[in-house]
């Protein structure tokens, strides 16, 4: 399944940061790592992950190879999200009602004369 692969890749922290990196823009393997705080090698093994789970996208200039994010795994993702955030939103409603019933209850018993 694409999405455990996706999973897998972002899992690891300095993974997930060069993607935040990357959000900005296209990078190179030496910007990253020095970003980071990584040495180019560390660097290079991340990328090479992402780039196998098609995270991100390769593009050799002159002599440097340019990583930026591909759109489509992150778009398939939240589509993939989007279910959930439909269950948790009617469960916040749910709940959301439930409590200002509660409230109104509560309301209705303080104003009954003792």
């Amino acid at each position: 399944m694409k999405d455990i692969t996706t999973f897998s890749a972002l899992s690891e922290p300095n993974r997930l940061r060069i993607i935040e990196l990357l959000r900005q823009g296209p990078l190179t393997v030496g910007e990253i790592a020095e970003r980071l705080e990584l040495r180019q090698p560390q660097a290079s093994k991340h990328l090479r992950v992402l780039l196998e789970a098609g995270l991100v996208e390769v593009e050799a200039v002159a002599n440097r190879r340019h990583y930026r994010l591909r759109q489509e795994p992150f778009q398939a993702l939240d589509t993939w999200l989007e279910s959930y955030r439909k269950v948790w939103s009617e469960r916040f409603d749910n709940l959301d009602h439930y409590l200002q019933q509660l409230q109104r209850d509560n309301h209705q018993q303080d104003d009954v004369p003792e």
